[in-house]
């Protein structure tokens, strides 16, 4: 551990998801812990998080993101993002960090800008195996690039030469979600299925998994206990699918002990954000996987192959996924408990629960040396 007396904070900035603050959240929580300060700078979105954010202070910036290619549209977000760089700025100078570290998305832009305005080194998070439009603006001004995979795409020969891989840092209730080991389900006994979407949740999941779950038989249907994360304005007709087949479900728009339920199933069937394969690899869980379709980067597409080439997952694509195509590869996975358990083991060795004092680590070289 450096010398934390002579040094200013550590600012981190994230957008305002929880696939973009959860990670930022883990490193908090490890640098606060080396006896560091942290300050947290994101964007309206991200207010939410504030209670349980671990940062000595959190300052909000004015951040937009760039959609399409609308003349209008273009220059109320250039307009936007010119206010938070100003707003960086000022709070770069007044609180002085000694290291800003971006975690991606279009509201780490003014920070960063700001650091490298005044000189004040820099550190990136890529989170997928391909870089994101904000963090490719970006790269060309940090001094390291924390990556997650091995291989990053979009990456410039002279960017590629700052990348450090250190995986995607996982907050401590996944960390401690680890712990539990996964239990085969019985031919005979209840099957734990998890359904989940990202932090807003995905409509396509409440639309297909109740109609696949319709066309099992009612002697599996008996055995499924469904947890499933629904929008507030899907609720009533996904539990009222459910209700209609006599299966038990457990419906909210969201679950803050996520982990937990994770650690708690037999197969879950999400998203593949960045930050939900790295959960699922570090608890150690089997998973269908469906990838965001038309994202421009193909990120979410390149993180569920990462994990399902290592055996860990079966990913189905979005186009391809239908009541019928889902009730066949869940009744294939539930009819062969071994095969699931080897899946988990397999998510558990892509997993890295080490990723964050990693980071923590790297962001510990650029700080300046002790008095």
């Amino acid at each position: 551990m450096s010398d934390t007396s002579t040094q200013g904070p550590i600012l981190l900035a994230a957008g305002g998801t929880g696939g973009h603050l959860f990670p930022a959240q883990a490193l908090a929580t490890v640098l606060r812990a080396r006896g560091h300060t942290v300050h947290l700078m994101t964007d309206d979105r991200g207010d939410r998080y504030g209670m349980t954010f671990p940062a000595d202070e959190i300052h909000l910036v004015k951040a937009d993101t760039i959609r399409g290619r609308n003349p209008l549209a273009l220059a109320r977000t250039f307009f936007k993002l010119g206010r938070g760089f100003f707003q960086a700025r000022g709070v770069l100078k007044r609180i002085k960090p000694s290291v800003v570290v971006g975690f991606g998305g279009y509201p780490t832009l003014p920070p960063i800008f700001a650091a490298k305005f005044l000189g004040i080194p820099a550190i990136l998070h890529e989170q997928n195996a391909v870089m994101g439009r904000a963090n490719r603006l970006l790269a060309p001004r940090v001094k390291k690039i924390a990556t997650s995979f091995p291989k990053v795409r979009n990456l410039s020969p002279e960017d590629a030469e700052k990348c450090v891989q250190v995986g995607i840092p996982v907050r401590e209730p996944v960390i401690a979600a680890r712990e539990t080991p996964y239990v085969t389900p019985q031919a005979d006994g209840p099957f734990e299925l998890l359904v989940f979407g990202g932090s807003q949740g995905a409509r396509i999941l409440s639309d297909v998994v109740p109609g696949a779950v319709a066309r099992f038989d009612a002697e599996r249907r008996a055995r499924l206990r469904v947890t499933q994360q629904c929008r507030e304005e899907d609720l009533d007709r996904v539990r009222f699918a459910y209700d209609a087949v006599d299966v038990k479900a457990d419906l909210q728009p969201f679950f803050p002990d996520l982990p937990t339920r994770m650690a708690r199933a037999h197969l879950v069937i999400s998203r593949s954000g960045a930050s939900t394969v790295a959960e699922l690899g570090v608890i150690g869980r089997p998973s269908v996987l469906v990838p965001l379709p038309h994202a421009l980067d193909n990120d979410q597409l390149m993180n569920a192959a990462a994990l399902s080439s290592e055996g860990g997952a079966k990913m189905l694509q979005q186009q391809a996924m239908t009541p019928h195509t889902l009730a066949d590869l869940l009744a294939e996975l539930m009819d062969a408990p071994n095969r699931l358990t080897d899946m988990a083991a397999k998510a558990r060795g892509f997993g890295n629960p080490h990723a964050a004092d990693a980071l923590a680590d790297l962001v510990e070289t650029l700080l300046p040396p002790a008095a």
